[in-house]
C-alpha cells in the first residue's frame, strides 16, 4: 500500500470557506441533538419527586465508565410530527446505540419518558424496529429500559399500529437466535407495550413505580366497568409474586439497572475480540481537516482519496484498477490494522466503474473483507454515447453483485447522493450493515433544478403539440415549487428524521465511527449464539 499525496491546502482560502460551512452545519447537528436532552430534561423536577433517574441517567449508569457508546438516530422524528424545523423535537422519544455493560457489547435503548411521558411515536417505533435489526444482525444482548405510556390516541394511525407489531415479531426473534432480551421496566409498560416484557428472557421491574398490563384503569372501565387501580391490575408486586413476568424486583432505578448489570455479568456472554491483522497506524493526514475537505456546492468536484487518506492507516492505500473507470475508485486500506474495502466516486459511475466495481464487490466477497461506501455521486451516466455502451447492462452487474454481497457493507453518504447512484453505492435501500451521513449530504432522485426543467420541457411540448401558448408565471411558479419540494427533502437532517440513515455524525468522528461498527461486524461473524427453535417462553 502506497501514502495518497494530498493536493489540499488547509491554509488556503478555500478550504477554510469549506470548513466554516461544515461547522455550521454540525453546530445545527449538535443543537438538534441538544434541543432533546433539554427537552427531556424539563421534566427533571417531576423525575426527582418520585426518587427516579432521567433516561439518560439510567442509560448513563447500564453503561460501562469510559467504554465507547455510538448512538443510534438521534435525529429520528425531525419535522415528522412537527413539520416546523426550529420547533421539531429529534429523536423519536428514545435513546438508542451500541454501547458495552460489564465488558459485553450490547444494543441499549431507553424509552425517554421526560417527553410526553415516552408516549410512543411513528419514529420511535421505526427506530427502535432499526435497533432490533442491527442486534439481530450483529448479535448483539437487547438492552431496554422501558417506561411509556403507550400509544397517543390522539394520533393514532391505523398504519403505524399494523406496523409497530414488528417491534414484537423482532423481540421473539431475538430470543430465538439465542441473543438475550432484558427489559427493565422503570414506569408504565401498558397495552401494546406489555409484550415488551412479556417476550423478553429477563424482566426487573421496580417496586412500586413499574406497571404493565394490556388495559389501564381508563380503558378498563370504558370496555368492561371494572374499576381497580394501577398496582392491582399490574403493580411490581403482582408481577414479581403472582403472574410470574417479573424475575427481579428492585427498589428503584439504581437497583434495578444494577440488577440489569448482574443479569448481563452472570450470563458469562463470550467476549469475542479479534487481534488486528496488522499494528494500528493512524492516519498520516490530519482527520480534523475532514471538515474542511468537502465542498458544500455539490457541482464541485471532490477527489474523495483525500477523505480516505484521512481516515485511514497510514493514509496508504492500494487502489484497484486506477486508470479504467476512474471516476468510480476502489481500492483497499487498513482501519485499525484490519483491511476494508473502499468504493467512491470521483465523477458519475460510467459503465466501465460499473463493471470494475461489480469485479472489486465480488473479489471482496472472496476474501470476506468488509467494504465501505463513500458517497458522492451524481448517479449513473446519461447520454447517447454511455447508452450505446451498455449502461444499463453494466449498471445492472455493479447492481448484481451488491445486492448479492454477503459481507459487512457500511455506506457513508459523504455529499451527494443523486439518482440510481444511491442504489449503486449501497444506499439504504441495499441494506447496508451500517449507514451514515455527514451533516452536508443531499439525497434526491435529481438535482431540484433538474426536475423542474424536465417538467418544464414536458409542458413547453404538451403545449406545443395542442397548439397553446405558454402561462410562463404559471410556469415560473410550477418551477419555483418544485425546487423547493426537492431542496426540502434533501438535507441530510430531513433523510435522517425519515430514518433513511442510523445517525447523522461529525465528519471528524469518521474514523472512529467506521472502526467501532467493523469492529462489531467482526465480533458477529466469530460469535456464535445458542440459538433454538423459539424464543423463550414464560412460565
Amino acid at each position: 500500500m502506497i501514502p495518497i499525496e494530498s493536493r489540499i491546502d488547509p491554509s488556503s482560502d478555500a478550504f477554510a470557506g469549506q470548513r466554516a460551512g461544515m461547522q455550521a452545519l454540525i453546530d445545527r447537528l449538535h443543537g438538534l441533538e441538544q434541543r432533546a436532552v433539554a427537552a427531556s430534561e424539563r421534566s427533571r423536577p417531576t423525575f426527582a419527586r418520585r426518587g427516579a433517574l432521567l433516561p439518560r441517567e439510567r442509560v448513563g449508569r447500564l453503561l460501562d465508565p469510559g467504554a465507547p457508546f455510538l448512538p443510534l438516530s438521534t435525529l429520528a422524528g425531525f419535522c415528522m410530527d412537527d413539520p416546523d424545523p426550529e420547533t421539531s423535537i429529534p429523536g423519536g422519544s428514545l435513546v438508542a446505540g451500541i454501547g458495552f455493560v460489564c465488558g459485553v457489547r450490547c444494543m441499549v435503548l431507553a424509552t425517554d419518558s421526560g417527553i410526553d411521558a415516552g408516549a410512543m411515536t411513528e419514529a420511535g417505533n421505526m427506530k427502535l424496529v432499526r435497533c432490533q435489526e442491527i442486534a439481530l444482525e450483529n448479535r448483539l444482548p437487547f438492552i431496554h429500559l422501558v417506561e411509556s405510556a403507550g400509544a397517543n390516541l390522539r394520533k393514532y394511525r391505523v398504519d403505524k399500529f399494523v406496523r409497530g407489531g414488528a417491534i414484537f415479531y423482532n423481540l421473539a426473534r431475538l430470543s430465538a437466535a439465542g441473543l438475550p432480551v432484558i427489559t427493565v421496566v422503570h414506569g408504565s409498560s401498558t397495552a401494546g407495550g406489555a409484550y415488551m416484557p412479556g417476550l423478553s428472557d429477563y424482566v426487573v421491574m421496580v417496586r412500586k413505580r413499574a406497571r404493565a398490563f394490556l388495559a389501564g384503569p381508563p380503558l378498563l372501565k370504558a370496555a368492561t366497568g371494572e374499576i381497580a387501580t394501577d398496582e392491582e391490575l399490574g403493580g411490581a408486586d403482582l408481577h414479581a409474586a403472582t403472574t410470574g413476568l417479573a424475575e427481579y424486583l428492585a427498589e428503584d432505578d439504581e437497583h434495578a439497572i444494577a440488577t440489569a448489570r448482574d443479569i448481563v455479568a452472570s450470563l458469562d456472554w463470550p467476549r469475542v475480540e479479534p487481534e488486528p491483522a496488522q499494528p494500528a497506524r493512524a492516519p498520516r493526514l490530519d482527520a480534523s481537516e475532514l471538515d474542511g475537505v468537502m465542498t458544500l456546492d455539490m457541482k464541485r468536484p471532490v477527489d474523495m482519496r483525500e477523505v480516505i487518506a484521512r481516515i485511514v492507516d497510514d493514509s496508504a492505500w492500494l487502489p484497484f484498477k486506477p486508470d479504467y473507470g476512474p471516476g468510480t475508485v476502489c481500492g483497499h486500506a487498513r482501519i485499525e490494522g484490519n483491511t476494508v474495502g473502499f468504493i467512491t466516486n470521483n465523477g458519475p459511475i460510467d459503465p466501465a466503474g460499473a463493471t470494475k466495481a461489480a469485479q472489486f464487490i465480488q473479489l471482496c466477497n472472496q476474501s470476506g473483507t468488509p467494504i465501505v461506501f463513500l458517497q458522492n455521486t451524481t448517479g449513473f451516466i446519461v447520454g447517447r454515447a454511455s447508452e450505446e455502451a451498455g449502461m444499463i447492462k453494466h449498471g445492472s452487474k455493479m447492481i448484481q453483485a451488491l445486492s448479492n454481497s454477503r459481507v459487512p457493507q457500511i455506506t457513508l453518504y459523504c455529499g451527494a447522493s443523486f439518482g440510481a447512484g444511491n442504489f449503486g453505492m449501497c444506499g439504504r435501500g441495499f441494506k447496508p450493515r451500517f449507514c451514515f451521513s455527514w451533516p452536508n449530504a443531499r439525497t434526491a432522485v435529481m438535482g431540484g433544478e433538474q426536475a423542474a426543467m424536465t417538467l418544464e420541457i414536458v409542458a413547453r411540448q404538451q403545449a406545443a403539440r395542442k397548439g397553446k401558448a405558454v402561462d410562463e408565471a404559471q410556469l415560473a411558479g410550477q418551477t419555483a415549487e418544485i425546487v423547493a419540494n426537492f431542496e426540502r427533502q434533501a438535507s441530510a437532517f430531513v433523510t435522517s428524521g425519515l430514518l433513511l440513515d442510523d445517525g447523522v455524525i461529525d465528519p471528524r468522528d469518521t474514523r472512529a465511527v467506521l472502526a467501532f461498527v467493523l469492529a462489531t461486524a467482526r465480533e458477529a461473524a466469530l460469535r456464535q449464539p445458542h440459538a433454538i427453535q423459539f424464543g423463550v417462553g414464560r412460565f
